[in-house]
């Protein structure tokens, strides 16, 4: 059931999310979760800035009324589950952008100064890595 993957910097996205509130899938049949993984992983290819940062994929991070959602970990950080995004470039590059400055932070956190505007309003919840809460 759990398959080993790189322990560092990643987005880890939902590949069976809705399309939007309204459809599971768009006019080809496709979900939106495999849209926007497709997204993340042509921007990430487009950019050496991204080359720390691994994309990953699981079926339902049961977010669903969130859909299009993404969950970034690193090792001893906190993590963060966002959503509701629109499965396109515009929404990849912001999330890359953000993995960035998250995987560069000392323990997850980055200045909203940093933000992309992209990511603002997206974020649902945050979780302590293990062994640890938040202050």
């Amino acid at each position: 059931m759990l398959t080993p993957v790189d322990p560092g910097p990643a987005v880890v996205a939902c590949n069976t999310c809705r399309h939007s509130q309204d459809a599971r899938e768009d006019q080809e049949g496709v979900r939106g979760g495999a849209r926007l993984i497709a997204a993340l992983r042509r921007v990430k290819g487009s950019d050496p800035r991204y080359d720390g940062i691994t994309v990953q994929e699981m079926p339902c991070l049961f977010a669903c009324q969130d859909f299009c959602t993404v969950h970034l970990r690193a090792p001893d950080k906190v993590g963060y589950v966002l959503g509701r995004f629109q499965p396109d470039d515009e929404a990849a590059r912001a999330i890359l952008d953000y993995a960035v400055h998250y995987a560069a932070s000392e323990h997850g956190r980055v200045p909203f100064s940093f933000w992309p505007q992209a990511i603002k309003g997206h974020f649902i919840t945050r979780t302590p890595p293990p062994g640890f809460t938040v202050e």
